[in-house]
């Protein structure tokens, strides 16, 4: 570790901290449906839209309709992505007249786009076409994220309105959400990449002639040795710039290209590294400001942001630290950091990044649900690696996807806030309104759905060595990591993985399919019942008794109710994973 390295996370998150509150005080006035610069020519569209959709802007939803405008609008999303990865070959934009995609892999995909996930078992390069990736693929990153921002408002609303049965309307906080905030930042952020170098075209990919032919040997399965001469390269290009500001902006993480953002087309220079990361804690950092606009306590949601602070510092720490430590199993190699080398563990990452860019990179990645990478966690150290999976485990709420960070964060909340109120021998309150069993339960409900979809589809994959073994490229504890990654990664929305292992098969693109759909539609609907119920309720007098929740004495029990919770679900299998690979690591053995 480096003080140049510090000062470039300092840096990082004193930005985001300045930002929280201009972007959270401009998505309350968007959501409170007040006046913003943008209106003279958003509202004219907005209002088109609803003629065209017969919706009525003034029209309350109930908590239910609410869910299930919410489940109609994705599964016809999901059905038109499923559709146009089958039909790719006879559509237009697909100057490499690429194939149909597989009805597994089209099925992951679909449900991966829809659900905020993107995970990518598949070389998008060689298996989407451009209208693919654009009309299947990045329309989906600002559908899903609009959704995600959209439930987090409702839940918002569930908390700040008093005795009403409504939390707002899915359609015009959808479209609000879409048009206010994710489209005009991302134009203006696409812009700004292609200022660094990202490329936006439409071009067929381009062959270039090496410099140096190569060689290359391989033996099949007859046993007989073929030897080949490689005289060309093919460079993959396309509309890359547009998709790469929503997919960080939106919390989304699918890359153009199969490296992700440590492909220099995707992710070039530092400043677009830095920029980047920006984007991907913009908005889950400025809900929390909204959170405390809204419901009246500004200090509530700086509270709020606190704990996910705390949280995301210790990972970077950690992450941090243990990238940079030197490889035990390497003797007699300076592997101190210096002028001419980085020092520490560098498998992996790209050397324009290094070592702590790669380490924040990949736990800011983590602690929202974005999955874009810009290193190969896969190649992180044992610990460095346990950064990355313990930050999807804890519910992807450390500032969190866009909306759902937020939403889940709540879920936490009502729990701190109950467990308070048994402290002192009182019903909890929460911002004058009574947690009641109801509400405990629906937020129990939630934290138990997301672990027993993790847990039990990685049981089944690893006691069925033809389904779940047979395509992992590590073995050992390594190869339970990877096993886990994946899981957790699907069921927290977040898409990155342990890349060591062949995903593309029809055990794990179906399996992991249902743990994304699972993940994020099994989850919404208790979080929205906890809305429903509090938006219901009256307001009592603040006594004192009363547990504030606008003090660091909060931020402290909300960030250990967060630890408790995870370590308790999830270290025993940590044990056998990522710890024991550390153990044995440094006892002389590898995977």
């Amino acid at each position: 570790m480096s003080l140049n390295g510090w000062l470039q996370i300092a840096l990082f998150i004193a930005i985001i901290l300045l930002l929280a509150k201009p972007m959270g005080s401009y998505m309350t006035r968007v959501f409170d449906r007040r006046r913003t610069w943008l209106d003279p020519v958003l509202v004219p569209c907005e209002r088109l839209l609803y003629r065209l959709t017969g919706v009525d802007p003034n029209e309350e939803m109930r908590w239910t309709q609410y869910a299930v405008a919410m489940l109609v609008f994705s599964a016809a999303t999901l059905i038109l992505t499923y559709a146009i990865q089958r039909l790719q070959q006879f559509l237009p934009l697909n100057p490499q007249h690429l194939a149909a995609v597989a009805p597994d892999l089209a099925f992951n995909t679909a449900v991966s786009f829809t659900t905020n996930t993107n995970w990518q078992a598949y070389t998008p390069e060689t298996t989407m076409s451009y209208l693919t990736q654009m009309l299947g693929l990045a329309t989906h990153m600002f559908w899903s994220a609009a959704i995600g921002l959209a439930l987090a408002i409702a839940f918002i609303r569930g908390i700040a309105r008093r005795e009403m049965k409504t939390l707002g309307n899915f359609w015009v906080d959808l479209t609000r959400g879409t048009l206010w905030v994710l489209l005009p930042i991302s134009i203006v952020f696409a812009v700004a990449l292609t200022s660094q170098g990202v490329i936006q075209n439409f071009h067929p990919y381009t062959t270039a002639k090496l410099v140096q032919p190569q060689t290359v040997t391989a033996t099949g399965s007859d046993g007989k040795t073929t030897t080949t001469a490689v005289t060309t390269q093919t460079i993959a290009q396309g509309p890359v710039a547009s998709q790469e500001a929503i997919k960080m902006l939106g919390t989304n993480g699918g890359g153009f290209f199969n490296a992700n953002s440590a492909h220099p087309f995707e992710n070039p220079t530092a400043l677009s590294n830095f920029l980047q990361m920006l984007s991907i804690f913009l908005i889950p950092a400025g809900l929390t400001v909204t959170l405390g606009t809204m419901v009246g306590s500004p200090k509530h949601g700086w509270a709020v942001l606190a704990a996910m602070t705390i949280l995301w510092f210790v990972g970077v720490f950690v992450c941090y630290w243990a990238e940079a430590q030197p490889n035990p199993l390497m003797h007699n190699v300076d592997q101190r950091a210096s002028l001419t080398q980085s020092g520490g563990n560098m498998e992996g990452k790209e050397v324009r990044f290094g070592i702590v860019n790669s380490a924040l990179f990949a736990t800011v990645t983590t602690d929202a649900s974005c999955g874009a990478v810009n290193s190969m966690h896969d190649s992180f150290t044992p610990l460095g690696g346990l950064v990355p999976l313990t930050n999807i485990m804890l519910g992807e709420i450390v500032f969190g996807g866009v909306g759902a960070g937020l939403y889940g964060m709540l879920v936490f909340v009502v729990i701190a806030v109950f467990i308070a109120g048994l402290m002192v021998g009182r019903t909890p309150e929460y911002l004058g309104k009574k947690i009641e069993a109801y509400d405990v339960q629906m937020a129990m409900l939630y934290l138990l759905i997301f672990p027993l979809i993790i847990l039990g589809f990685a049981a089944v994959a690893v006691l069925m060595p033809n389904l779940g073994l047979s395509s992992l490229l590590n073995h050992g504890p390594h190869g339970l990591s990877e096993i886990l990654y994946a899981y957790a990664s699907a069921t927290g929305n977040n898409g990155s993985a342990f890349a060591g292992s062949n995903w593309n098969t029809h055990w794990y693109n179906y399996s992991l399919g249902f743990a994304m759909f699972f993940g994020r539609f099994m989850m919404i609907i208790p979080m929205l019942a906890i809305a429903g119920n509090l938006a219901g309720k009256k307001i009592v007098p603040e006594t004192a008794g009363t547990f504030p929740v606008t003090t660091p004495l909060f931020t402290v029990l909300l960030t250990s109710v967060i630890v408790i919770v995870g370590a308790l679900t999830f270290f025993p299998a940590l044990s056998l994973g990522p710890i024991l690979e550390h153990l044995l690591l440094h006892a002389g053995h590898t995977f």
